[in-house]
């Protein structure tokens, strides 16, 4: 699949797996394609991410995206749910870190041995670029861009896209910076 990124998909992608080595982590996770994706300085993918105000957001989307690791990759859905059940989330996040220190609840890093030595792709990340394929097809695309990957960000559940929707940037406004159309000119890829 990976011949049909375009050149700017493919910096993003590549990026992400260097996010990834940086923060220690075992796989390439779809908050670090965000975070490549947000490197960008030129491309429709950067166009849209700098007219949403994202990129002037950086440290607040990075912020959002710590306080999820540190709730242990619960979405705010997850969060919500478990509220109605009279859970307080944010409690037994403060109380496990003091018992266990802060980070406690968040995914072991550098723990994972690779044989091939590549950074492997978690599944939610592959759904992301599986989705982006959709998309680009869906909108009769030759080729994946970085576009087709910030749309994918946003359309597939989790916590990367309740952190882009929190900063403004849903597939509907994606599309509107990107195409002026909400992304309607082609319905979502299922």
């Amino acid at each position: 699949m990976f011949e049909r990124f375009t050149k700017g998909a493919r910096v993003v992608v590549t990026g992400a797996v260097s996010h990834a080595g940086r923060a220690g982590a075992d796989e390439v996770a779809e908050e670090h394609l965000l975070l490549a994706l947000l490197d960008q300085g030129e491309g429709r993918g950067a166009f849209a991410v700098t007219a949403l105000g994202l990129v002037d957001r950086r440290a607040s989307v990075e912020a959002s995206l710590e306080r999820a690791r540190r709730r242990g990759g619960l979405t705010s859905a997850d969060e919500e749910a478990l509220a109605g059940l009279g859970i307080d989330v944010s409690e037994i996040v403060a109380r496990m870190e003091d018992v266990h220190g802060e980070g406690v609840l968040a995914p072991p890093r550098g723990t994972r041995r690779w044989r091939n030595g590549h950074r492997p792709f978690a599944d939610g990340a592959k759904g992301v670029l599986a989705k982006s394929l959709r998309i680009a097809l869906g909108r009769r695309d030759r080729f994946i861009g970085e576009e087709h990957l910030l749309l994918a960000l946003t359309a597939c559940p989790g916590v990367v896209a309740d952190v882009l929707a929190e900063h403004g940037a849903t597939y509907e406004s994606v599309g509107r910076a990107l195409y002026g159309d909400g992304g309607e000119g082609q319905a979502r890829a299922s």
